[in-house]
């Protein structure tokens, strides 16, 4: 049997950023990862977008969480040379009742400390001359980052502090121990030795898309976690602009994202840059039974999604989109249901002193990353 003191569950930006803040700890840490390599699902299958934190609840952990992240990583990008670019972004109405969700928007952000501003309608036209819109909300803090780059420095932190890796390495049952800690059988996916156990004094739940069901692995049927931490799949398509050659040349300095819904299921089919300044539009929502259905097909007809996207940017038509790629986002939210929280809670309350659970860690889950993973050390310790 291995013996660790913190053993995280979960390879993507937020289980390789808890495994780097608690190697820095006395004691080893173990951060296991059931895919081939690290940050393979939601990690890599994003807007790549450093939200400012504007949208959520001002006593929300998503709001707390973002705003702490976003400084946090801004430094480690400069002091790590992870490429980044704080681009910028404007949130577009495109109506009278629009107009005034920015204003109140605008209002949040004040209470928030989050700088944004109205630009007017001249200076729209000027600043982004192919962007139509009644009204705008900058926020100057927003930007984007190379979601691959950031995780290989975690990877790399965490592992020059004396903490490990183990990929290929899925969690197939969790039992209390008698002696205080937890008891964790994995599969290596090594034909010698297919399946290992694991002991640790505490664990980090930081499975993304699994989290429910790693959670659920210490409870019995009818406890409350089943449905508590019950996870719902958002899966989003996003596509890439191609550049038609007898299609009007579109040139955009910085993200562009149409007012949300009421509930802020979804952000909208916004435009991004990745870093080389290519620009792509995404994600588009539907809801999903499965956390692994990744196909472009099915979803909105592409003239559909064109047509959402012409409201902001005119120019647009449904010939200079391509599929890109999906991603899937953990929502503890139903479809059409209120605003959820964050979950990251020690669960000592249930009985599970040292066993920390990270649910429904979806957007801004990348720009949060090291925030939660600092709350999560000081949970434990």
């Amino acid at each position: 049997m291995t013996n660790v003191d913190h053993l995280v569950i979960g390879g993507g930006v937020v289980g390789l950023a808890v495994g780097r803040q608690l190697a820095a700890r006395q004691g080893n840490t173990l951060v296991v990862e059931k895919n081939r390599g690290f940050g393979m699902e939601t990690s890599s299958r994003n807007s790549e977008v450093i939200h400012a934190g504007i949208y959520y609840p001002k006593t929300s952990l998503r709001t707390r969480l973002c705003i702490e992240g976003k400084n946090m990583l801004y430094k480690y990008c400069q002091e790590h040379n992870v490429p980044f670019k704080k681009t910028g972004k404007w949130v577009v109405a495109q109506n009278d009742e629009q107009a005034e969700y920015l204003r109140q928007l605008a209002e949040h952000c004040a209470d928030v400390d989050v700088p944004v501003h109205m630009v007017s309608q001249k200076q729209a036209k000027h600043d982004e001359p192919c962007v139509q819109a009644h009204a705008v909300l900058a926020s100057p803090t927003t930007g984007i980052i190379d979601s691959h780059a950031l995780m290989s420095a975690l990877h790399q932190d965490l592992t020059e502090r004396g903490a490990d890796l183990a990929v290929g390495t899925e969690v197939q049952a969790i039992h209390r121990d008698d002696t205080g800690g937890y008891r964790v059988l994995v599969a290596t996916g090594d034909t010698d030795v297919p399946y290992m156990a694991v002991r640790a004094a505490s664990v980090v739940n930081a499975a993304g898309l699994w989290a429910d069901r790693i959670a659920c692995m210490l409870v019995p049927d009818d406890h409350e976690w089943h449905s508590k931490y019950k996870l719902h799949f958002a899966k989003g398509r996003y596509y890439l602009h191609t550049n038609s050659s007898n299609s009007p040349s579109i040139s955009v300095q910085r993200l562009v994202y149409p007012v949300p819904d009421k509930q802020i299921t979804s952000l909208g089919t916004h435009l991004t840059l990745d870093m080389g300044g290519a620009i792509r539009f995404g994600p588009d929502l539907e809801w999903v039974s499965s956390n692994t259905d990744y196909a472009t097909d099915g979803g909105e007809p592409i003239k559909k999604v064109a047509a959402a996207i012409a409201e902001y940017l005119p120019m647009i038509q449904a010939k200079d989109l391509a599929p890109g790629y999906t991603g899937i986002r953990p929502k503890l939210q139903l479809p059409g249901g209120v605003f959820r929280d964050f979950v990251t809670k020690e669960e000592s309350d249930a009985g599970f002193p040292g066993f920390v659970n990270l649910v429904g860690i979806e957007s801004p889950g990348l720009t949060s990353s090291l925030a939660i993973a600092q709350m999560v050390d000081r949970l434990l310790h």
